[in-house]
């Protein structure tokens, strides 16, 4: 077979974005629009990567579906809802619905490629060199391509279960987030190894749908970077919803058995082992950065001890001037709204410097007011500082916190589990904002706002809140914090 250069010139592009997930296709688009001869190389068969394929988008459409079902059979009765008949789970048709809303998306962002002129390059990009990037598609045919500009946007995958073979998951009993949200039907019981994110928001998932649901954590608590308050109000508040858990121990043992499957962990300070069978287990321990394989070494760039791409406050690569990377594959949070603003700020820094001969120092990626969130119900949400963290750090700081209990929307709605917490420095700017509500996530951006620009926290107290909406709690802790006095709590 002729190597596509032996044929013809290679193709060449101002920028070439490798991978099309969150970070990737918005770089992509950015730089298009700015003028930017601009393709995008994605392996998998579809764009938008993890994230819409099987991350964030699928595991929300079935976070929603099951919250429907928990609702109309635990809750409904007791707002004055009567069903006939029976309630049912239809796993099928849940999954159908799934596909049908990450197909939607990963069309649109297709689309949006050709509207903004970006060419999409099907198949596995592997470095050759600083300008030269070779694409073997799924048929094995290759092709080169030439980039003034290299945008490494790989992004990340399972870490698997640490001290056991990647092999152990098979995406049958012992799954990964991606064999989760392909059940065929609801297991009786599953155990989920790992309390972040991951594990919680589909354990909840299979929780409310009827599987009794165990979660083994390394760390002494659930959602480690979390605020520690917050983590123990939440994981009482999934208590209350049948999940259980064992905090600080380490699974030593995994093994197939008749039944399912058979977990033996140990706890990290009593040394008691604790043995179980479940139909199904998650491995939910993390991510690492997917730079296997990739040619890396041949841009002259060595990986960190976790196998991520070094770069400098302008994310551009240690090694090369026009190589730069974003999202999961460098160090900070692998979250997918980072790697879009990753991918912007990186999208903007080229076009300055093919249109001007050098880059403008464009506004930084403000990593200190990135918002994390936890699709629960009800969510939590998080930016800033912890306060495990300004006590580690040593910084003074002032706390206010805000039960939905005292919410009057939250009351109507009786869903009244929750607060927010803000932590203030003694100058009055927000050093951090903690939520645990329903759409936590949405309740939380006026304060993320205010960190990216430097407000004080007074500022968000005097802003007007509609009435009623659980949204008045932030407003409520701010003038707590402020102000000194809330107005609907003591």
């Amino acid at each position: 077979m002729l190597h596509r250069s032996a044929l013809h010139l290679a193709k060449k592009f101002d920028v070439v974005v490798v991978g099309g997930g969150p970070g990737g296709y918005v770089c992509a688009i950015k730089a298009a629009q700015l003028g930017l001869s601009t393709a995008c190389v994605e392996k998998r068969g579809a764009l938008g990567g993890t994230c819409l394929n099987v991350g964030c988008i699928p595991s929300k459409a079935l976070l929603h579906a099951s919250h429907q079902y928990h609702e109309a059979l635990h809750n409904f009765k007791k707002q004055g809802i009567k069903v006939n008949g029976s309630i049912e789970v239809d796993v099928p048709a849940m999954m159908k619905q799934k596909k049908k809303s990450v197909t939607g998306l990963t069309r649109g962002v297709a689309g949006l490629f050709k509207a903004n002129k970006v060419e999409n390059i099907a198949g596995a990009g592997f470095f050759k060199g600083p300008n030269t990037i070779e694409v073997t598609d799924a048929k094995g045919n290759k092709e080169e391509i030439e980039a003034a500009n290299i945008v490494v946007a790989v992004g990340s995958e399972v870490a698997g279960l640490p001290g056991f073979p990647k092999e152990l998951i098979d995406e049958v009993d012992i799954v990964s987030s991606t064999g989760a949200l392909e059940f065929t039907e609801v297991p009786e019981t599953m155990t989920v190894v790992g309390g972040g994110v991951i594990g919680l928001e589909l354990g909840s998932v299979w929780s409310r749908l009827g599987a009794k649901v165990h979660v083994v954590e390394f760390l002494n608590k659930i959602m480690g970077p979390a605020d520690t308050g917050i983590s123990t109000e939440f994981q009482k508040i999934l208590g209350k919803q049948g999940l259980t858990f064992d905090l600080n121990s380490k699974v030593i043992d995994v093994q197939k058995v008749q039944g399912g499957v058979k977990l033996v962990w140990e706890n990290n300070e009593t040394k008691e082992k604790t043995e179980q069978v479940s139909k199904k287990v998650l491995i939910s321990t993390g991510r690492i950065a997917n730079t296997a394989n990739t040619g890396i070494e041949n841009l002259g760039i060595a990986l960190d001890r976790m196998g991520r791409i070094p770069v400098d406050g302008n994310l551009m690569t240690t090694a090369n001037d026009n190589v730069y990377a974003i999202g999961d594959c460098i160090s900070g949070p692998m979250l997918a709204h980072k790697a879009e603003e990753d991918g912007v700020y990186i999208a903007e820094q080229i076009a300055d410097k093919v249109k001007n001969g050098v880059a403008k120092k464009a506004d930084p990626v403000s990593y200190h007011a990135v918002p994390s969130v936890v699709y629960t119900y009800p969510e939590v949400a998080w930016v800033g500082k912890s306060e495990d963290e300004l006590k580690k750090e040593g910084i003074e700081y002032n706390t206010a916190s805000f039960p939905l209990m005292a919410n009057s929307r939250a009351r109507a709605n009786d869903e009244t589990a929750g607060l927010v917490k803000l932590l203030t420095s003694t100058d009055d700017k927000i050093l951090g904002c903690h939520i645990i509500a329903p759409y936590a996530g949405d309740i939380l951006m006026p304060a993320v706002n205010s960190m990216q620009f430097n407000r004080d926290c007074k500022d968000l107290a005097h802003t007007c809140f509609a009435h009623p909406t659980v949204s008045e709690a932030l407003k409520e802790a701010a003038m707590k914090a402020s102000l000194g006095n809330y107005i609907h709590n003591v």
